[in-house]
Order: structure tokens, then sequence, then C-alpha cells
């Protein structure tokens, strides 16, 4: 069986520094991937930390995880990204969607699923050297292109079929359930056909909370609110495992119970989690990975080896949010990479 290469998606961004030494602290451990959310009101720019990775590394890939064409024109992203692939050539991919926490805080609408095809489309012109026309005296051009894969990372139906049709590469972000990465591996798989390309040729990830967390308890309450955050922006995704949603509407829970921005984000996630103790053990298990290294191994093996398809990219989201800094020997980065990558690997292999 093919093996991911496995990705984090949180970094010790206090500073331009910190970031670099972090991420090749990461390079170091065995991490495949180091991907940096595009928030411009929660974290430093994003292509300058990218930029100071790449000096600091040789190895690991690159990216924003993810960026959108709310915050930035496509245009100035296609630039930026080329231009970090310069410093890790190869090396480097463009995360792209809709936009969420990074769009919301600014007071912004996220994308539409129209304006993030055609984003996607211009983007890749520009990175492969071609004309395109903008509405300018002249088509426009990107000087220094470079081939970057653009991956676009969805949940819902309509934008993992447009992926299919114009991605490199799809980020599933869908949980854990099989019932829900079948449904959006096939979706990715129509919308390829649809667009005349080799449903093949598209490249697929997957994001997946992961609550490393030794109190089986605590990691329980946790995966609720993961669980209801999935359902807060994706109530369909509740159909294919069938679950059903039986409590208060998600907004009324998040404004009478204080939780704030989401069930993903909340500061607390136990307290959020709490709110939505009504949800069962099996939603819980449904959107993402919970409990100590053992747990951990055992449940991610059998999502990949059950999945119907393999994955290129494995990002392992962290739940909670890792201590800025994190605790070095004892924290998220190195107790992943240190005691459940090795052992996933090896069980993929002899699969």
């Amino acid at each position: 069986m093919k093996i991911p290469r496995f990705g984090l998606n949180r970094f010790d961004s206090r500073s331009v520094a910190t970031f670099a030494a972090d991420v090749r602290r990461a390079e170091m451990l065995g991490w495949d991937a180091a991907l940096q959310p595009d928030s411009q009101l929660r974290r430093r720019d994003t292509y300058v930390l990218l930029a100071a990775a790449a000096h600091a590394t040789e190895r690991i890939t690159l990216g924003p995880l993810l960026a959108n064409p709310v915050n930035r024109h496509p245009t100035v992203t296609a630039s930026s990204i080329a231009t970090v692939d310069e410093l890790a050539p190869g090396r480097v991919l463009l995360g792209w969607g809709v936009g969420d926490t990074a769009v919301r805080l600014a007071g912004l609408k996220p994308a539409r699923v129209t304006e993030l095809q055609a984003s996607t489309r211009l983007m890749r012109a520009l990175l492969d050297g071609e004309p395109v026309e903008v509405g300018a005296a002249r088509p426009a051009r990107l000087p220094h292109h470079r081939p970057v894969p653009i991956w676009i990372a969805a949940g819902g139906p309509r934008t993992l079929r447009m992926a299919g049709g114009v991605a490199d590469g799809v980020f599933i972000r869908v949980g854990t359930h099989p019932a829900n990465i079948k449904t959006a591996v096939d979706v990715i798989r129509a919308g390829a056909v649809d667009a005349g390309r080799d449903a093949s040729s598209v490249r697929l990830g997957a994001v997946f909370h992961t609550v490393l967390v030794d109190d089986a308890e605590r990691a329980l309450t946790m995966a609720k609110s993961m669980a209801a955050g999935y359902y807060e922006y994706s109530p369909a995704l509740f159909d294919p495992p069938g679950l059903a949603w039986t409590g208060p509407d998600p907004e009324t829970l998040k404004r009478d119970r204080q939780v704030w921005p989401d069930f993903h984000h909340a500061p607390d996630l136990e307290a959020s989690g709490r709110v939505v103790d009504f949800l069962p053990v099996t939603a819980a298990d449904a959107f993402s990975l919970r409990g100590g290294p053992d747990q951990l191994v055992e449940r991610l093996v059998e999502v990949l080896r059950s999945a119907p398809a393999e994955f290129d990219y494995v990002v392992l989201h962290p739940i909670p949010n890792p201590p800025t800094p994190d605790e070095g020997d004892k924290g998220y980065m190195a107790r992943i990479a240190r005691d459940v990558l090795p052992r996933v690997r090896r069980a993929l292999a002899a699969l």
C-alpha cells in the first residue's frame, strides 16, 4: 500500500525566526510537509514565513493550507508562491480554498465556488507561464513562473466536484468515516471526468483532526466539538455515516453558550465539547482521530486501509492547538513523529 506523506499545519510563528526553526525541527523529526494557514489577523505573513523556512530546510514540502482568493488577489498569490518555489525548488505546493476563519475575521464572505474555480484556472495559467486575459490593456504574464501544484481543500460536494475538474490535487476535509471519504473521492473523480480529465491524474490528500490527548474522556469531549464543527459548516456530512443531530441549531448553541468563533476553533475545546455532549461516540469518531499514540496508530491505519483511494498527503491537524512553543519531546510534533508515524508507515508497508 502506498505510504502517504504526513504533514503538520501548526508551527511556532511568534517570529519569522522561530517559525523557520520549528519547521527545520519538524523536518529533522521526520515530518514530510510543513503547511501554514494564511490567516492575516491571527498569524504573520504566510509567504514571508515560508520563504524563511525554505532557507532553513532541505527536504520538507512547504505551502499554505490554505490561502484563498478573497484576502489576496490570485495574481498576487501566484507571484508569491512562485517566489517561494525559487527558494525550495520542487517542494512547494499551494493549498487553496474558499476561505474560512481568515475571511470571517476580516468581516468578509468566503469565495463562491465559481470564484474559486476561476481563480484556480487563472493561477494555473500564470504558474505555467501562459498569457492570461484579465481585462487589462495586455494579457497578464508571470515573468518568474514556476510549475507549483495547486491543491484545493474542500468538503462540500460542489467544491469537490469543481476541484476534480481544475486542481492538481484535492485535500479532502470530510472527517475520517469511510462513507464520507468514499463519497468525496467519487465526487472528485466525477468532476474530473466531466472536465475531460483522467480521474487518476488528480492527486488526493486528507486532513484529519487529530486529538492527541491521553485521557480518554477528555479526548472524546474534544472530538465531539470537532464533530459539531463539521456539522456547523456541512450538515450533509452527517448523512452518509447515518448520524443525526439531535440538539439545538449550532448557531443557537454558539450564541447561548458563548462558543466562539466556531466549534473547531473555540479556545476551550472541552467546554465547547460539553455543549454538544448529546452527540454519540460514533459522531466523534466519524470526524477525528482521538486518544494516545496507540489509539491514533490503530485508528489511522484503519482509516487509510479502508479508504477507496490512496492518499499522497495526510495532514494531521493537531487538536487542541499545541502551546507556543510546544513541549519539546513531550509535545505534539515530537510525539506524533516518534510514537505514531513510524508505526503507521510500517503497518501500511506491510499491507
